[in-house]
């Protein structure tokens, strides 16, 4: 397998890395997570133009990749920046879901998504859902020729300013079935919806969703009825890939800034990056984050493998990824001493976006397990 960035993926990866340069400084990132919606449209616009949200999607639905190397180029340079426009909820889970499954006129709202113009979020987790990916209750009936829904979505990633929802809910089944769960498209105005936002402690935003009578037509069904698992797992492993990738070049940033400062600053009269103990600490740091690369990486070229494998690979990266991402923010504060606590700087802030990298879709233990799991059944 050959691991070097095709022309194109290079070609996107300094364009985003110049982009984040200019455009997206560190006061400027606090800026735009600190607003009221969380995030800047016309920074999201030009990010469109540049083909970010493209190279996410196959060229079937008009994009130009949909690889797991693409999403790995793309999220690895927006991590170095904590990128905080809706990337992973619209171009990475809605988009995949409507260009796995959805129908002839479901994709074609992707050119929307493409361009900018449309947002997506992905409506699934519950409240007592955790990591399960089936524990769902949220319930789907037929009601004189439509589907009503009724439930609650937990911590929905860009729910509040989503202009579409795809909902996951039980047409059958018991509460913890596979089988059963059917995905809807939903507008995020439609009657009985209820947003209730708010910011996330890394800067994002995110919302808890209450459904009530909510009726939708046949077109709103994504896929096929009571089949949605395989498309749900699917674009989770994609959100696993895309959040190692995201890690990978935040803890290569933490890294980066934790050596400079070593080398900088003094304690009796000598850079701190003398000091043996502390240069143990910063190869330790730097074996995590290669090995958590090579298993991204693995992950990233099994995307198009049978389930076992592809699923394997997901659960052995996100588990490296997971504890390798806790030791460098950890390591880095604590090698900085209390500038590392200190709002103004940014490692706190890169910090706090790989600690919650290692909870979203299942922490380093679960997944630890969940590997485990797949390599005995295999």
């Amino acid at each position: 397998m050959d691991f070097n960035l095709t022309d194109d993926r290079r070609m996107l990866k300094e364009s985003l890395s110049r982009f984040l340069q200019d455009r997206y400084g560190f006061e400027t990132r606090n800026e735009i997570a600190g607003s009221e919606q969380g995030f800047s449209r016309e920074l999201w616009a030009q990010m469109a133009e540049l083909g970010l949200i493209g190279a996410m999607l196959p060229e079937e639905v008009g994009g130009f990749g949909g690889e797991g190397f693409d999403v790995m180029t793309v999220m690895e340079e927006l991590g170095r920046a904590i990128v905080v426009e809706p990337v992973l909820p619209t171009a990475v889970l809605g988009a995949g879901i409507l260009a796995e499954a959805g129908s002839d006129s479901q994709k074609g709202l992707l050119e929307k998504v493409i361009s900018g113009e449309l947002l997506l979020a992905f409506a699934h987790g519950e409240p007592q859902s955790r990591y399960s990916l089936s524990d769902i209750t949220c319930q789907a009936e037929r009601t004189n020729g439509d589907w009503v829904l009724d439930g609650q979505k937990a911590v929905v990633l860009n729910g509040d300013a989503a202009d579409k929802i795809i909902v996951s809910a039980r047409t059958s089944g018991t509460d913890d079935d596979e089988d059963g769960l059917t995905l809807f498209l939903i507008d995020t105005d439609a009657k009985g919806i209820s947003r209730r936002g708010y910011a996330t402690v890394d800067g994002g935003r995110a919302a808890e969703i209450t459904l009530e009578d909510v009726a939708v037509g046949e077109d709103a069904v994504i896929g096929e009825l009571g089949k949605a698992f395989p498309v749900i797992e699917e674009a989770i492993g994609r959100g696993i890939l895309a959040v190692c990738a995201e890690a990978l070049g935040a803890m290569d940033v933490a890294k980066d800034m934790t050596l400079e400062f070593l080398q900088t600053r003094k304690q009796f009269g000598v850079p701190l990056g003398k000091f043996q103990v502390l240069q143990h600490r910063m190869v330790e740091m730097c074996l995590e984050i290669e090995q958590a690369r090579s298993a991204t990486i693995l992950a990233a070229g099994r995307m198009k493998e049978d389930r076992a494998t592809r699923e394997a690979a997901l659960s052995a990266a996100k588990n490296l990824v997971g504890r390798s991402a806790r030791l460098v923010a950890e390591e880095s504060i604590q090698m900085h001493g209390g500038i590392g606590m200190t709002w103004e700087y940014a490692l706190p802030h890169f910090a706090k976006r790989l600690t919650m990298i290692d909870h979203l879709f299942g922490d380093a233990d679960h997944h630890l397990e969940r590997f485990a799991a797949l390599s005995q059944a295999s």
